[in-house]
């Protein structure tokens, strides 16, 4: 792995694209200040122009040559939860181009903990560069969580000069965001929850986030609609799932079915555990498997809503966006547009 380290490090520095491992899921990495490259990003996933991207950095890197007006809370955060899945949204400093940031004054930042992606960082210009990467794959679509799910999704288009293989991802869901940008008019805002909970990030900064407001800088994957496979997702309670499997059934129509509780065997079904970071670990995963299948819809059975789950249903709320009468639809024998 360390040729194949310093082989990706270079291509970087040269403009182009490489996929990484992480322990949320597997990156599409492009030199942050290379605008160029991180356009190549943009092109490859055919992502909106102002939808920002993370910056990964090794833990070493100096925070002041990528944010200014860092508050002492950012460096409270860096020190509890990097490397890990935690992305501070910072005031970016006037050097760093703003391809990074869809237009924005703000840069979002965070240091991965997954060793191929810190010995890929710390290799990449002596690790003091920034690699921009979002989720490796098109847009909006299931985020990887394998070297082949990236391989499944740029493979035949000559975009991605090299995939490191580093295995499963870990967490399986992409990073908690947490907005530091306005702090003295808004306190802290979590953009978007994941593995690291408000909770925790309270116990280091004695403040709660708050909810995003209106004014919230745009991140990476908070739209109404992300996370999707091509096949239309619902997502259902065990009693009225169970009721609807049998009315699908009755209409001939072809089931994918992800649960977690016991349920009746069907042929296309699979059973993640039935907690929350076992879930969220699998439910990638079992998305793009399940989205191969032919099936008419994904059924999901709607996990528990506390806060330890809030990361999980996210993903699910955006995977199934859209989606809304997609089983009246199919026991209609409708056609319905999604």
């Amino acid at each position: 792995m360390s040729q194949q380290i310093d082989e990706a490090a270079r291509a970087l520095e040269a403009g182009q694209l490489v996929a990484f491992p992480t322990e949320t899921v597997y990156g599409l990495g492009a030199d942050a200040e290379n605008p160029a490259a991180v356009a190549a990003i943009y092109a490859a996933k055919g992502r909106p122009q102002d939808h920002p991207v993370i910056v990964h950095l090794a833990p070493e890197a100096p925070l002041d040559y990528w944010a200014c007006d860092i508050p002492q809370e950012a460096h409270a955060l860096a020190d509890a939860f990097w490397p890990g899945p935690l992305t501070m949204i910072l005031k970016r400093a006037a050097n760093i181009p703003d391809a990074v940031s869809g237009g924005q004054d703000t840069v979002g930042l965070r240091s991965p903990s997954h060793p191929v992606a810190l010995a890929l960082l710390r290799a990449f210009k002596g690790g003091k560069g920034g690699v921009a990467a979002p989720s490796a794959n098109k847009f909006g679509h299931v985020s990887p969580t394998l070297a082949q799910h990236v391989q499944d999704e740029f493979g035949a288009d000559g975009s991605v000069a090299m995939v490191l293989d580093g295995g499963a991802a870990q967490v399986g869901i992409e990073s908690t965001i947490v907005d530091l940008s306005r702090l003295d008019t808004h306190g802290p805002v979590l953009l978007r929850p994941g593995h690291i909970s408000a909770e925790a990030i309270a116990a280091v900064i004695d403040r709660l986030p708050a909810a995003p407001d209106a004014a919230a800088p745009r991140a990476s994957g908070t739209l109404e609609s992300h996370y999707a496979p091509h096949t239309p997702v619902a997502m259902q309670e065990r009693a009225a799932l169970l009721d609807t499997l049998a009315a699908l059934a009755g209409a001939g129509r072809k089931v994918a079915l992800i649960h977690y509780t016991d349920l009746p065997p069907t042929h296309a079904a699979q059973r993640l555990p039935a907690t929350p970071d076992g879930f969220a670990h699998a439910l990638y995963a079992a998305l793009r498997a399940m989205d191969g299948q032919g099936a008419d819809v994904i059924l999901v059975e709607a996990p528990p809503q506390d806060g330890a789950w809030l990361g999980v249903n996210d993903r699910l709320r955006r995977a199934a966006h859209g989606s809304t009468g997609i089983v009246h639809g199919l026991l209609n024998k409708q056609t319905v547009i999604c």
